[in-house]
């Protein structure tokens, strides 16, 4: 099984966010909860559909990553996208991605 991560987009405005070890909703890729097996992505579903249903996030989503020198990585390049923020500048305090991070 490929590892997967829960992502979705935060209510209030819109970012991208990544379901972390603790239940909470974090701006980083790199500190979300690894998936690795069936029951843990029941697990983290679930999750994502109480904080949807709670208003807290929208566009849930499980994501297939794969850890590369101890870095998660999304498979798909939508999700790069989303892990490193815009193509172009999108709202003050969010940079453009890293073209090296969502280059295919």
């Amino acid at each position: 099984m490929v590892d997967k991560v829960l992502t979705a987009n935060r209510l209030t405005d819109g970012v991208a966010v990544w379901l972390n070890a603790n239940g909470e909703w974090v701006l980083s890729l790199q500190e979300a909860l690894v998936a690795r097996h069936a029951e843990a992505v029941a697990a983290i579903e679930e999750i994502g559909k109480k904080s949807y249903a709670d208003n807290k996030v929208v566009d849930v989503a499980v994501v297939d990553v794969q850890e590369v020198n101890g870095q998660l990585w999304p498979l798909r390049l939508r999700e790069r996208i989303r892990a490193q923020g815009p193509t172009m500048e999108y709202a003050p305090g969010y940079k453009p991605a890293d073209p090296e991070f969502i280059a295919v």
